[in-house]
């Protein structure tokens, strides 16, 4: 989104991020990015589909729309003729023949970001079969009573355990590729009917998900993924706030263990805002820049019993996550408010000469006309 002056305008947030950290980031992440588009969690280790788009979205918000681009076609061609994706690849090859419904959804919500951001019309064009073979097989997954198998077993039925967190993430890819169907003019009206009772099951049939209560993104991630918004929201995050929430250092990925990590602590953040508390959000963005290295990376985590950092590792996924933090609490970019207002269904349509807009309902960040 560009300023009056023509300059693009980043995530900034006083006392916290400057513009200059910021582009210091979206370097770090483009220089861990392979020759061939392949977006690793660091420049010669593994690949997973879902925090390959959650690296490509942060180079989306900091300018770098080409590198983007080549990190969603790089997964584009190795899509299985199933629409999934193996959960793990090294230098391009397929680690792991496991297919996993989280997976097979996420690139729809990459797509949508990057359309609201840029209005390209013509990846949306290229990558709408890739987005639609995915989002029918996580539609396949779907069990009785509206949750998603985690996994296919090998005789292609899917696996009767269904994951909070995954299920959360999927609510809002299919909500993002509904609205790519929109846009495209392809409805898809079992995607309409298959989150919606995805949605009911993640408020009210908690019976219907493995318990695995320890991690915190079984906490947040119903509000992240915008299936639990208002009240219910407020609710839901403090019921958790005293185990997970270290003061001054973040969120805790698990309850049992003295350990946080940036990826957790901001999407913490992205859940906040959801739920109306900019404050708190504002202050977990803060607290977790211990994590920051001086090239603008962002260590994993913490053991703060011990001061050690760990895993010794820094990741592409993690500095995503700031920034996407970053963006939906400065409002920088017209992508800002998928993040920031989940529950605003974006909606495709014609106007009278043609042109194709994308608008947000109430409570949402604005319009993008191609």
């Amino acid at each position: 989104m560009p300023s009056a002056d023509g300059a693009r305008l980043l995530p900034e947030l006083p006392g916290i991020l400057t513009g200059d950290q910021v582009r210091t980031t979206v370097a770090w992440i483009a220089g861990e990015q392979a020759a061939d588009g392949a977006l690793p969690w660091f420049r010669g280790g593994q690949l997973d589909p879902w925090d390959s788009v959650e690296a490509a979205m942060a180079l989306d918000i900091g300018g770098e729309h080409d590198r983007a681009a080549a990190a969603y076609r790089w997964l584009a061609r190795r899509q299985r003729p199933d629409g999934s994706w193996a959960a793990e690849y090294r230098d391009g090859a397929e680690v792991s023949a496991d297919v996993e419904s989280n997976h097979a959804g996420y690139l729809a919500v990459g797509l949508w970001h990057r359309w609201l951001i840029t209005a390209d019309e013509q990846l949306v064009t290229e990558l709408w079969p890739t987005v639609r073979r995915g989002l029918d097989l996580v539609v396949a997954m779907q069990l009785d009573g509206g949750a998603i198998g985690w996994a296919l077993r090998p005789d292609r039925t899917p696996d009767p355990l269904a994951l909070l967190t995954g299920n959360a993430s999927l609510f809002q890819a299919l909500r993002c590729g509904i609205a790519l169907a929109g846009l495209v003019g392809e409805p898809q009206p079992d995607w309409e009917l298959a989150v919606a009772d995805l949605g009911t099951a993640l408020r009210t049939r908690p019976d219907a998900f493995a318990d695995r209560s320890r991690y915190s993104m079984d906490w947040y991630y119903p509000v992240l993924g915008g299936a639990v918004t208002g009240e219910q929201a407020r609710d839901l995050l403090a019921t958790g706030w005293d185990t997970f929430v270290v003061p001054g250092l973040g969120a805790r990925c698990v309850s049992d263990r003295p350990w946080v990590t940036g990826a957790e602590t901001c999407e913490l953040a992205l859940a906040l805002i959801v739920a109306g508390q900019r404050d708190a959000a504002l202050e977990q963005v803060a607290a977790m820049q211990h994590l920051r290295d001086d090239d603008g990376s962002y260590w994993t985590g913490l053991v703060y019993a011990d001061e050690a950092r760990w895993p010794i590792e820094r990741t592409t996924w993690t500095a995503a996550a700031v920034l996407l933090a970053a963006d939906a609490l400065s409002g920088a970019t017209p992508a800002s408010g998928l993040f920031a207002a989940p529950a605003a269904l974006p909606a495709a349509g014609t106007t009278d000469d043609g042109a194709r807009t994308v608008d947000w309902l109430p409570g949402g960040a604005g319009t993008v006309t191609p």
